[in-house]
């Protein structure tokens, strides 16, 4: 069985495509896929009723069917229930389509295919060709396909092939007042009203420079011919794209129309499900509410549309550029001469002989070249601090395109690269100029964008503050901007505690900057506070201790700089802006103004919220690490603590910190903070695995044992750490134990004494600490060996073993320990030998007779041993085991 079909919801086109394709096939029988449009039912009932037969789909088995000709269509979702067929044995396909090509595109035995303004001109040259002869009624079947296909000739897709169709069938007989009657007509009035509906909920978008006219309409009941309603709205607003989401009968319909190069409707419909052609097309859109077909349609739009090309019009020549090897001093030499602010820096591929590519692996502005020069690190080559995390466009790079890079990824400068050479650049001023001298390519979603982007920048978080902070807090914030206000001063809440409120995280600390002396501030604000302030007069920063032990830090806006590489800063007075931009990362640099009247606007110079949003620590300047290398260890805190990732550019910047080895040039106490911060995480395993990757240890444990690396017995031990400070909190003694004081000695668990020793001198530990953990690893050392050698103890020798260690002691034991046995003495004794006394004290002993000295000690010790092992348990017999182990006629020997 031969079966002609096309796709659903059938159009003219496809009706004359069919039609024709019966001439080819005589022996087919014609069957509609699905619906057909209604101008196109009635001009059947009207017009073809009595002239060809078509077959109802319910009566045609589908199993029998061995050729299926499929005409204006090649996509297989497209033919309804006729997609069953592609299944059956030795089924033949043939097709004839107009449209693009499409990943879901059927394979025929037979195809004809080409771009033209509709199938029926393609059947319409094959008649041509064969001479075919047709008649005057088909001559004006297949005019109707033409014209209805291509706007009456006038839609971008119309070629010269459907021009010569359409006078060819004109000199067949084909009759335009018939073709014009279905092609063309007046409204009805329920026509009319809907159309008012269309004007209501039309929206106008602007995407890439574009406007795009959407319509999300919801009618009872299915309203034929609302494809044509749509192109009529089209023309009356002279509208270059519309696109109409339509819920009737229960079921969502996408119509789209463009009458612009820029936007091909059939792509957007083909991510629907549907089809068409780059001016029309449709889709019957399943299992999505309205809403979230309207947000899909949005986000389709933003990736498929692509409009014109201007960076080649744009980019400035020559490019001065510097070789990958050229040092900083080299470079700063060049900015000079040619009075430029950045550099775009190249490495050359030697093994293309003819024409060796040039790959742009970064640039490196000339505010880092003169930092780097301060620090004294002009001889080092430019690699070292380029921004390597850029990206370079193409010759057809449209205006969005280089509105992304250097407005939404603040990227100075854009080199343009065509055939693997460095054909330009476009910096921000190129930009700038084109959108002043030039307002035809101004886009006109610019300043709308830019309102947007400011709008995000600076929004107000006083909904969110009230929603996630506690009344007393607000209240401290409150106080901080009126008492900022009445000095006319202006405070800011900055750092983590604005990182942590958008990401709706609890934060207890609370950093203040004041513009304005931030000192003279504090003092005013303890005291409305009822606190204590403690004030640096060189940092010009001050601390606040209110009664509920509550803290506020405050400092003053403030500029620092650094006389040479991991010095402490010198500061100078600044506005917010230079404060955050001197801040360790993105996330951190944002601040919510807390004055009255601007009380909760968040100001957000950097772009941080992106950041924030794609979980990403980065730094805002190149030298960051050079001028403070402690900031290394704090990225490595917040990529773990927060499970965020160090981008990139700031992952190259740690390497050449530490390939520099400025470890050794800073104060080690800050060091040794951030280290403190590290152990005190709640899982600090994948930090310290961080530092090994980033080669830290080296500076950190220079004599750590074995390689200055971690093995699978060092993590063996941290493991055992962090399981032993689990299981000691989850006893909830309420007893101290800092963690980074148990990690520390893990951490060390394989060195010597004298190795820790010297890492505590070297960070310049108190003494009183220093000695401590000296000696707790001494004594857990010394019966780690002990136990390990035994195979049993008792209760009594277990207590006088582990006695003289500490909870940090004891659990640093258990981290090294080799047997679960030693595990489970250390858990016996936490939790029920350490606890154990004997009733009988020093004042039971004087009532019995014997004089007070040293002998009691020896006396209750031995009771003690004896409550252990289980030999007494009742006061009387407490009272006997003395007597018969220390007669009061002899004195008992000294302890």
């Amino acid at each position: 069985m031969q079966v002609i079909t096309t796709h659903i919801n059938a159009d003219f086109d496809g009706l004359a495509s069919m039609i024709a394709a019966r001439k080819l096939y005589p022996e087919a029988v014609m069957v509609f896929s699905g619906s057909q449009e209604k101008n196109l039912r009635d001009f059947i009932n009207e017009t073809l009723q009595d002239r060809y037969d078509f077959v109802r789909i319910k009566q045609i088995n589908r199993e029998t069917i061995t050729r299926l000709i499929v005409v204006d269509t090649r996509d297989s979702r497209r033919i309804g229930a006729f997609a069953a067929c592609l299944d059956n044995p030795n089924i033949s396909i043939h097709l004839f389509d107009h449209h693009p090509d499409s990943p879901e595109d059927m394979k025929g035995d037979l195809e004809l295919i080409k771009e033209v303004g509709s199938t029926t001109t393609l059947f319409t040259q094959l008649f041509q060709e064969r001479q075919i002869p047709i008649s005057a009624a088909e001559a004006t079947i297949f005019g109707l396909g033409i014209y209805e296909d291509t706007g009456s000739l006038t839609h971008l897709t119309t070629r010269p092939a459907d021009l010569q169709a359409a006078a060819w069938l004109l000199e067949q007989g084909a009759q335009l007042d018939i073709i014009s009657q279905f092609i063309t007509y007046d409204l009805t009035a329920p026509q009319v009203e809907l159309l008012h509906k269309l004007m209501e909920t039309a929206r106008s978008y602007t995407i890439q420079g574009i406007e795009i006219v959407v319509i999300t309409l919801t009618l009872q009941d299915y309203f034929d011919d609302f494809s044509l309603i749509v192109r009529r709205f089209m023309v009356m607003e002279n509208l270059d794209v519309i696109f109409a989401l339509v819920s009737m009968a229960g079921r969502i319909y996408l119509i789209g129309r463009s009458r612009i190069t820029e936007v091909n409707t059939g792509i957007v419909a083909k991510d629907f499900g549907g089809g068409g052609h780059a001016t029309a097309a449709s889709a019957t859109i399943h299992d999505m509410t309205l809403i979230e077909a309207q947000d899909k349609l949005i986000r389709i739009l933003h990736r498929h549309i692509r409009p014109q090309a201007i960076a080649e019009g744009m980019l400035s020549q020559p490019v001065i550029s510097v070789p990958a090897e050229t040092s900083i001093n080299q470079a700063h030499n060049l900015l000079t001469r040619y009075n430029i602010t950045t550099l775009p820096v190249i490495e050359t591929n030697q093994t293309q002989t003819h024409h060796p590519a040039s790959q742009v692996i970064g640039i490196i502005t000339r505010r880092v070249i003169e930092k780097a020069i301060h620090h004294a690190l002009g001889h080092l080559p430019v690699t070292e601090y380029m921004t390597g995390d850029i990206r370079t466009l193409p010759l057809n790079a449209t205006l969005s395109d280089i509105e992304e890079l250097i407005i939404e990824r603040r990227q100075r400068l854009i080199p343009i690269v065509h055939n693997n050479q460095l054909a330009g650049v476009i910096t921000r001023t190129d930009l700038l100029n084109m959108l002043v001298n030039d307002p035809a390519h101004l886009p006109r979603n610019l300043l709308h964008e830019n309102a947007q982007q400011l709008q995000e920048r600076t929004r107000n978080l006083s909904a969110l503050i009230a929603e996630t902070l506690d009344k007393k807090l607000i209240s401290i914030l409150q106080a901080i901007g009126e008492v900022a206000e009445s000095l006319r001063f202006k405070a800011f809440a900055v750092g983590g505690f604005v990182r942590d409120l958008l990401l709706q995280n609890k934060n207890l600390d609370l950093d203040i900057v004041v513009e304005g002396d931030g000192i003279i501030f504090a003092k005013k604000l303890a005291q409305k506070l009822q606190g204590q302030v403690k004030t640096h007069e060189r940092f010009i920063t001050a601390m606040i201790l209110l009664p509920s032990g509550f803290k506020i830090d405050v400092a003053t806006a403030r500029l620092e700089y650094y006389d040479y590489p991991a010095a402490l800063p010198t500061v100078e007075l600044s506005s917010i802006k230079l404060d955050l931009y001197r801040r360790d990362f993105t996330i951190n640099a944002m601040a919510i103004q807390l004055n009255p009247t601007h009380f909760g606007t968040l100001i957000d110079f950097f772009n941080c919220q992106s950041d924030l949003r794609e979980k990403t620590i980065k730094v805002l300047h190149n030298l960051s690490f050079v001028e403070d290398p402690t900031r290394i260890f704090r990225a490595i805190r917040f990529e773990k603590r927060m499970d965020f990732k160090i981008d990139t550019h700031t992952s190259r910047l740690i390497h050449s910190a530490v390939k520099m080895k400025l470890f050794g040039k800073a104060t080690d106490p800050r060091f040794f903070i951030e280290l403190q911060l590290i152990f005190s995480e709640e899982n600090p395993l994948p930090a310290i695995n961080r530092l090994a990757e980033f080669k830290l240890f080296q500076f950190l444990w220079p004599d750590l044992k074995p390689h200055l690396k971690i093995d699978r017995r060092f993590n063996h031990i941290l493991t055992q750490a962090q399981q032993a400070l689990s299981w000691f909190h989850l006893l909830y003694l309420d007893e101290p134990c800092p963690a980074w004081q148990v990690y520390l000695l893990a951490i060390m668990g394989r060195s010597k004494s004298a190795e820790l020793s010297a890492f505590c001198q070297r960070f310049q530990l108190p003494p009183k600490t220093s000695d401590f953990l000296v000696q707790q690893k001494l004594t857990a050392d010394k019966i780690s060996h002990i136990l390990y050698r035994r195979s049993t103890i008792g209760k009594s020798e277990l207590y006088w073993l582990l006695r003289g260690l500490s909870n940090v002691g004891l659990l640093y034991l258990m981290a090294i320990a080799r047997k679960n046995e030693i595990k489970k003495g250390v858990s016996l004794y936490v939790t029920e030998l350490r606890k154990t006394k004997p009733q009988m004290t020093g004042r039971d002993l004087k009532t019995m007779g014997y004089s007070p000295g040293p002998q009691f000690k020896t006396v209750l010790n031995e009771l003690l041993t004896a409550h252990l092992d289980g030999v007494v348990q009742t006061r009387q017999e407490e009272e006997t085991f003395i007597l018969h182990h220390f007669p009061l006629n002899e004195k008992p020997p000294a302890s």
